[in-house]
């Protein structure tokens, strides 16, 4: 197997994933990478599918290897914006290869027979709402400031973020006409833990289009947006905090 990246898309991959996980199966099919991990507590699951066609190379013969996410992090912050990465691994070696300009890091991969994959679940909602990045971010980081429960409503008019404490609240609402889509029937509202989403939306702020995110009353939320100029799709789980949780 041999592939090589730009660095940003390198970047994203391991960024995103970190946000739940320190260790990854990653599947490289004959025609895409799909890796999908769920963390520790089975609260957040992530599903992330890269076509060959967002690398800058693609020899690849199906391979399934566990990697450490941290080490790959290291490396992919000693290169530069416009650098590639390639990224070498022989069955018969059984170790992994990145080249980064003239630093070359050799990676042990984990035992992934451990390394269960999450069944990804079927959700049923048609209600949705498309907004950029940097409006997801920009609400979450507002809602920060107050508490750790975050509360998602939608209605046919428009999409609101809110958090009430102790003594302070925080409400981020947008228009119909300031988001890119809103598709809802009747009125629904939803909380979540902002543990899991901003360490997500932080990663999403300069580099994501478009977040499109679909949720029902006290339902599983399920986030979908695109990188590396739509080449990879990322699908992004989290289970709702219903009143009477812990």
């Amino acid at each position: 197997m041999n592939i090589t990246a730009r660095q940003d898309t390198f970047r994203m991959v391991v960024d995103i994933l970190s946000t739940l996980v320190e260790e990854a199966r990653f599947n490289f099919e004959a025609d895409k990478l799909v890796v999908r991990i769920v963390d520790p507590s089975h609260v957040a699951m992530i599903q992330m599918e890269v076509d060959s066609a967002a690398f800058e190379s693609w020899e690849v013969a199906e391979t399934v290897l566990g990697l450490e996410l941290s080490k790959i992090s290291k490396l992919v912050q000693l290169a530069g914006a416009g650098d590639l990465i390639v990224m070498n691994y022989n069955d018969a070696v059984g170790k992994v290869e990145f080249q980064v300009g003239e630093i070359q890091r050799t990676i042990r991969p984990l035992d992934r027979q451990n390394m269960q994959e999450p069944k990804v679940p079927e959700l049923d909602t048609d209600i949705s709402v498309s907004l950029s990045g940097a409006k997801f971010a920009r609400a979450l980081k507002a809602a920060d400031q107050v508490g750790d429960l975050v509360t998602f409503s939608i209605d046919q008019n428009r999409f609101s973020v809110n958090v009430t404490g102790e003594s302070d609240a925080v409400n981020v609402s947008y228009e119909s006409g300031e988001l890119q889509e809103l598709i809802c029937g009747d009125p629904v509202k939803s909380q979540y833990s902002l543990q899991y989403l901003l360490p997500l939306a932080k990663r999403l702020e300069a580099t994501v289009e478009t977040v499109t995110a679909r949720f029902g009353e006290n339902y599983p939320l399920r986030l979908e947006f695109t990188f590396a100029d739509g080449g990879a799709n990322v699908i992004y789980f989290l289970a709702p905090r219903v009143e009477g949780d812990a």
